[in-house]
């Protein structure tokens, strides 16, 4: 496993939500925290007979959903209706990698139109607006994990 690899592993533990991640594997133990104050990593090389197998098991199931990386201040969203996720999955704002987004900031949707897609054990589920506005905010990046009940969308009911 080259520093690429460890990486990337710390970008998809920080996603996921999960608060500790032990791997180890035939020469190389990695134990990955993540908290408040950031990410830590811990990496050890370690003499293949002291270890024994294992995956990678996470040690801690994640405190609370995962938080948008720019929250809207409360006074500024308290006239917006926030659409949540119905579902754990992946968060996917194209029907597929060539075709166009469903929504975009500042386009006026309808009750039931389609929003976006959550992947969820290989069924892709369209996410129907329940309202009528405008969407103010995107919460949510492309292709990211999402946990039930995370604000996906904020909008403009107006």
């Amino acid at each position: 496993m080259d520093i690429k690899d460890i990486q990337n592993l710390i970008k998809f533990v920080a996603k996921s939500g999960a608060s500790e991640v032990k791997l180890e594997m035939d020469d190389l133990k990695i134990t990955i925290k993540t908290g408040t104050e950031g990410e830590t990593t811990i990496v050890h090389q370690v003499p293949a007979q002291q270890l024994q197998p294992q995956a990678m098991v996470p040690v801690a199931p994640p405190a609370a959903p995962i938080a948008p990386a720019t929250p809207v201040a409360p006074t500024e969203d308290s006239k917006y209706i926030t659409i949540k996720s119905p579902i754990i999955g992946t968060f996917y704002r194209k029907p597929s990698p060539d075709k166009p987004l469903f929504v975009e900031v500042g386009q006026t949707i309808g009750e039931g139109d389609v929003l976006c897609v959550i992947e969820a054990m290989k069924l892709f589920n369209e996410i129907e607006s329940e309202v009528s506005g405008k969407i103010v905010k995107v919460l949510v990046d492309d292709a990211t994990p999402v946990e039930f009940d995370q604000p996906l969308f904020l909008v403009d009911p107006s």
